[in-house]
């Protein structure tokens, strides 16, 4: 009688250290503030941190009201401790269970959260395991901004669309005829709302040696406009769309085209160094299959070696199946993974002429953002995965 009296007065703290969680496929560790279940209400808590650090929204306690206030993109969700109802953008929702202050700590009821800002949440419980796959909608998204002369007029617009949208990550091309006071603004407005901006250029003729001048002024341009305005303004990287395979090289002397692109991207790497510039370069997603001249080694991995980020076109319209964005991808991601190494899945909204199941052209938003979802599903699983890029953002504004 006197074990079974001792080992259940410790049962719930034993049943509490063994609650695991992961998101995307990722166990996260918890240093302090460990996930428990409320033995009342059977609920599994985490601490508040949790919500900012691993489901990307934005926190706010006010003490004197005992409040949370949780955002993302536009869900708000309003928590009192101890009530157990929550506003839910501006909605009464019950559920059983509330916060609570746990030594010191906000806890606050994982799945409840976790539905609520869109993710799926399963419970697996041969392993003690609460398994919180993420929303499509709060997964990192980049976008290209091509016509550069947009943000003159239609900055709010532009940054409100993209903010709703969960665009991380602007790729907006460089037109140094632009008065350099626009870019200030758009940036400083952008980085407000958590948005980075990447300067933006190239074309298939920049893998020709004879493009070194236009590259080092594009650069150059960069450094010196972010050295006089501050990293609150500021370029945080360089983007490079240079696509050689649109050359008639690339199929006549395509090793002279590699090795021209190569002495390029030296260039690239040699011009922006120390710079504190992250570098992407655009490439198909077919790029694992294309040697070094002379060399069994694939020139996406020497780029990736090279550089922080590859966005890899992955155009198809499908997420599973024979080429579609999964499958499509894998190759890349198990490089980059290899050479802790980022990859950002790219698929395209512009009308294409390269087949029904290229663009997610004349589809809803909603279609697309299905498609993602559950290509993300899958992506999650590799380490380099960084989340999608949109091309471009006018035809993504124009979809329904």
């Amino acid at each position: 009688m006197a074990i079974m009296l001792s080992l259940g007065a410790f049962t719930p703290a034993i049943y509490a250290s063994e609650v695991r969680v992961s998101v995307d496929g990722r166990e996260v560790q918890f240093p302090d503030g460990h996930p428990y279940v409320d033995q009342k209400s059977s609920l599994t808590m985490v601490p508040l941190a949790f919500v900012s650090d691993k489901l990307g929204a934005t926190t706010k306690w006010n003490g004197s009201l005992k409040q949370i206030t949780i955002s993302l993109n536009r869900d708000i969700i309003i928590l009192v401790i101890g009530h157990n109802y929550a506003l839910v953008n501006g909605k009464r929702v019950d559920f059983e269970g509330s916060a609570v202050l746990k030594d010191g700590r906000t806890m606050v009821p994982l799945r409840f959260i976790s539905e609520a800002l869109h993710s799926n949440v399963d419970w697996q419980p041969s392993s003690n395991l609460v398994s919180i796959m993420s929303s499509v909608a709060r997964v990192p998204k980049g976008t290209w901004i091509w016509d550069s002369h947009i943000i003159k007029q239609d900055q709010d617009q532009i940054i409100n669309f993209a903010k709703v949208k969960g665009v991380t990550s602007i790729y907006l091309q460089i037109d140094r005829d632009l008065d350099p006071a626009i870019y200030e603004g758009f940036i400083r407005k952008a980085k407000k709302e958590g948005i980075q901006v990447e300067a933006l250029e190239g074309r298939p003729e920049w893998a020709k040696k004879s493009a070194q001048g236009d590259i080092q002024k594009f650069i150059a341009w960069v450094k010196a406009y972010n050295s006089s305005v501050g990293p609150e303004a500021g370029f945080t990287g360089l983007h490079f769309d240079i696509e050689p395979y649109g050359l008639s090289e690339w199929t006549t002397d395509n090793k002279t085209i590699l090795e021209s692109w190569m002495d390029n991207l030296r260039l690239i790497e040699k011009e922006s160094k120390g710079s504190g510039l992250n570098i992407a370069i655009d490439v198909p997603y077919w790029l694992n299959t294309i040697k070094l001249p002379g060399k069994d080694y694939s020139m996406s991995a020497w780029m990736l070696e090279k550089f922080d980020s590859l966005v890899i076109m992955n155009y198809r319209n499908h997420a599973l199946g024979g080429n579609g964005i999964v499958e499509n991808a894998q190759a890349m991601l198990r490089e980059a993974s290899t050479l802790n190494k980022k990859i950002v899945i790219a698929v395209e909204t512009v009308k294409s002429n390269e087949g029904p199941r290229v663009s997610f052209y004349s589809m809803s938003s909603d279609m697309m953002d299905k498609e993602l979802q559950s290509a993300h599903n899958q992506l999650a699983n590799y380490a380099s995965y960084a989340g999608f890029a949109i091309h471009d953002f006018k035809s993504w504004q124009d979809m329904k």
